[in-house]
């Protein structure tokens, strides 16, 4: 297989971020796929910093054992410090129906913990606050985020005070930033990070709010015009969603993408410049997009496996990262540095029809 270069753009989603891992684990075993950058949010932060500083480690092979080894840390510490098994011990009880399960999720961990959250503030913990994220990046094999490498890394923050999306590049890229990205503020508190744009220090939270993941930074010119997204928030629950927790979840889904799907437009539109001719002598990117998704899976999911992971799950949704991978690279390898391999049309009908 010839060289192909792609970037990488990576959404945030918890511990689904999990199916991630498997995707980068799987792309990582093809020596002619080399990735140019990375663009992630909240997991995809997480995920994206690992694998750029193992990249960053060493060259060829050894690099992307490195990248292995870091995405394989974050994995098994977050299923350390996230061990529900009193959600299974709940669950073994009741092998049950569709209204019992509906009576015993209202006294489920998750919603113990969503009623917490909305009762108590990150800042109400005192001297007692501590950011596990935080020792888990540490503590990576080979820890020096944002280094300088062949492989460029962004990271998206939301500030707080603007709401305006911060895009952290490459060096800019550390420990604080991920944390930054990752920072959902009923769980954690805001991370502050000093802004040379406007001499002030500013506080920042997940960057899932106004980029997941952001897209425009891929466009910089010297990268390759594929961007491989690979999706862990679903674009459709066929499923009306009538319990107020399938309700959250689904609120929590459509906000989650709502930035994405608004680039994703603008990419449609250049597109459709494009093959109209309107573009000649203007520098605009036309970009060739492809997605690695599992929305069967992904359907099966909720919000409440994103905050209380099972290391089962974690365990699942890495293999289903595989193979969804897997799948990817057999039927459209040859798409790469050439077509497409998402369907704009079908993506966007009513746009594509002129609206």
């Amino acid at each position: 297989m010839d060289r192909r270069r792609i970037n990488l753009a990576l959404q945030g989603g918890g511990a689904h971020g999990a199916f991630t891992w498997g995707v980068l684990d799987r792309l990582l075993d093809e020596d002619w796929l080399e990735i140019a950058a990375i663009s992630g949010t909240s997991a995809g932060a997480l995920n994206g910093a690992a694998l750029q500083a193992g990249l960053a480690a060493a060259k060829g092979r050894q690099g992307r054992q490195a990248a292995r080894e870091n995405l394989a840390h974050i994995w098994a510490e977050v299923g350390e410090v996230s061990d529900s098994r009193l959600l299974r011990w709940w669950h073994s009880f009741f092998p049950m129906p569709r209204g019992l399960a509906r009576w015993t999720e209202a006294f489920s961990p998750f919603v113990w913990l969503d009623n917490m959250t909305r009762l108590f503030s990150p800042y109400d913990y005192g001297p007692f606050y501590t950011n596990p994220l935080r020792t888990i990046l540490k503590t990576l094999p080979y820890p020096d985020l944002g280094a300088e490498s062949s492989t460029r890394i962004f990271v998206n923050a939301t500030n707080v005070r603007t709401g305006q999306p911060r895009v952290f590049a490459d060096a800019e890229v550390t420990v604080d930033a991920v944390l930054a990205s990752a920072c959902l503020p009923t769980i954690y508190r805001a991370v502050e990070i000093h802004d040379p744009a406007t001499g002030h220090l500013e506080a920042y939270w997940d960057g899932g709010y106004s980029g997941n993941p952001a897209l425009w930074p891929l466009y910089a010119e010297g990268l390759p015009r594929d961007i491989v997204l690979v999706n862990i928030n679903p674009w459709r629950r066929e499923a009306l969603p009538k319990t107020p927790t399938a309700i959250a979840d689904r609120v929590n889904e459509v906000s989650f993408n709502t930035a994405l799907l608004s680039e994703l437009r603008a990419i449609n539109f250049v597109k459709r410049l494009h093959d109209e001719g309107r573009l000649q002598g203007k520098v605009m990117k036309n970009v060739l997009l492809h997605m690695i998704l599992d929305d069967t899976l992904m359907n099966d999911l909720s919000a409440r496996t994103k905050i209380l992971p099972d290391p089962g799950l974690l365990e699942r949704m890495f293999n289903a990262g595989r193979a969804a991978a897997d799948a990817f690279l057999d039927q459209h390898a040859d798409d790469l540095n050439h077509r497409d391999s998402v369907d704009f049309s079908a993506l966007f009908p009513r746009a594509s029809s002129g609206g």
